[in-house]
Order: structure tokens, then sequence, then C-alpha cells
């Protein structure tokens, strides 16, 4: 139970530290709109998705997953505020998943640190290891360009006008997308290999 609480501790501040993580590169190139929102917290509740927030761990929990995963609601940026919206949008948007992977180190280095102190199979060891594995997904995740994932907003910065426009309209069916994607195996077979490359890399293993 203890594993699980501070499990959920993790994946809610990883979720929140992203979000937060967009809201202050908007506020750095002129959009305030998220401040403004409140949004600027590590307060959780202002950040609480319904589905992705709650829902969604509590059914992973319920069926014994051995990751948990979700999302926070997005914050609100307005690209009309930013000096340069279309290089500013892609930046805001990777700000996200930098954040994760940055948490992924620091908890690879605390993983690490207490591997060196014979901590191996401990509560704080099999934590530092969940973190750093939750947060290199969300950074791998979101970064798959599909919309309205990150990766997709940071993928029309380098496409042609016409193109990005035609690409932004498929973003109400995206998560329809990607839910296919997933229950056809196709996502996790592109997301495990990159994920386990990181962790190895990280950890010295895979997941």
């Amino acid at each position: 139970m203890l594993f699980i609480i501070l499990n959920i501790v993790i994946l809610l501040l990883s979720i929140i530290i992203h979000e937060i993580s967009h809201g202050f590169a908007a506020l750095k190139f002129g959009d305030p709109t998220a401040r403004m929102r409140g949004r600027l917290t590590l307060n959780p509740i202002p950040h609480i998705d319904i589905v992705g927030t709650i829902v969604l761990p509590i059914m992973l929990i319920l069926v014994r997953s051995p990751v948990l995963f979700g999302w926070a609601k997005p914050v609100p940026v307005n690209p009309f505020n930013f000096k340069n919206p279309r290089r500013d949008m892609m930046l805001t948007s990777l700000a996200g998943p930098l954040s994760n992977f940055a948490l992924a180190i620091i908890f690879s280095l605390l993983y690490r640190i207490f591997l060196l102190f014979g901590g191996k199979g401990s509560i704080p060891i099999q934590v530092f290891e969940y973190g750093a594995a939750i947060n290199i997904l969300l950074f791998c995740f979101n970064l798959f360009p599909i919309p309205p994932l990150d990766g997709s907003k940071i993928l029309m910065y380098f496409l042609p006008d016409n193109i990005a426009d035609g690409f932004r309209k498929i973003e109400p069916f995206g998560f329809i997308i990607i839910f296919g994607l997933f229950f056809l195996g196709i996502l996790g077979g592109i997301l495990y290999p990159i994920m386990t490359f990181f962790l190895y890399i990280l950890l010295g293993a895979g997941i």
C-alpha cells in the first residue's frame, strides 16, 4: 500500500510539473494565460483531469497494472501573445517532455546513490526506479507526433503551413487514433524499445 501511494504521488508530481513547465515556458515567451488562470502551482487541484488524473490511475491500480499512467488538465496557452507564435509554441510544447526527462535523470541518480549503499530491493529503490520509468514514459509518449500530444506541435513547426494546417485538423480524433494504436499494440511496439534504451542508460537496466 505504501508503494502504491508513493507511486501515485510521483505520478501526480510528474504530470503536474509537465504542465507547469508548459505554463512557465509560455510566460517566458510573453503569454501570461497560465499564470492568470492559477496554473503555475504545485497544488494538484487546479490540474486535476477527472479521467486522466483520477479514473485512469484507479483503474490501473484495480487491474494491478505494473505501471501507473495518467495526465493532468492541459495548461491554457494563447499563441497570439507570443512574439514569434510558430517558434514559441514549439518551444512551449517541448518544455513539458523535457521536464519529464529532467525528472527521470533525478530519479535515476537517486536510484544509483541508494544502490551504492546496498538498498537493492528496498521500497526507495523501487520508487526511484518507477519514478525514472514513468517520466521516461511521459517523455516518449508526449513526443509522439499525433495531435494533441506535444510531439505534434513540435513537428508542425518544421512542416510547411498548408501541411501543418491539415495536420492540425485531425486533433479532434487524436485520442481515438492514440487508443487505437495502443490496443493494436503499435504504440507500445514503438515506445517500449525507446523507453528501454533510455532506462538502460539511466538505470543500467531496461524496464
